[in-house]
């Protein structure tokens, strides 16, 4: 019997360098998200919500982020390849960061805590109607400015 031998990480071009792995994505996303999220909370400071007052920050933070979303895609796909961090930073990172669903829902949950049932519902059949309605235009307006553009 022989004895049984170490697993070892492949030497050479097979082992990828921290430099050339997923650490400098996860260090855009991160960077991007700070980025977005602070654009978010500013805008929230500047136009708060009141107790049981309709999110309108949230809303347009989301319908204005799903509306860059549709232009960011088009521009990274149909223009010209963009460098490989430049989706997880903005798309995942500051596009992530600005949009906020998980405050939507949170949103949400207090229209019905405050006795707002009513208002809630509209609001998750908004924001979701109009995020989707957002980025199907803005991509759609984006490839016809692209294509006009075109000699």
């Amino acid at each position: 019997m022989t004895a049984p031998q170490s697993v070892r990480a492949p030497a050479g071009p097979a082992r990828r360098s921290l430099r050339h792995g997923q650490a400098p994505v996860v260090a855009v996303v991160a960077l991007g998200g700070a980025l977005g999220a602070t654009a978010r909370y500013a805008l929230s400071l500047h136009w708060p919500t009141p107790p049981g007052g309709f999110p309108w920050a949230t809303f347009w933070t989301n319908v204005i982020g799903c509306a860059v979303i549709g232009v960011f895609m088009v521009v990274i796909t149909d223009v010209r390849a963009a460098h490989r961090l430049v989706r997880p930073f903005f798309g995942t990172g500051v596009l992530g960061g600005f949009t906020t669903f998980s405050t939507y829902a949170v949103d949400i949950q207090k229209l019905v805590d405050h006795g707002r049932p009513g208002t809630g519902l509209a609001y998750l059949a908004a924001t979701l109607l109009a995020a989707l309605t957002a980025v199907w235009l803005a991509s759609a307006a984006a490839r016809r400015v692209l294509k006009w553009r075109q000699p």
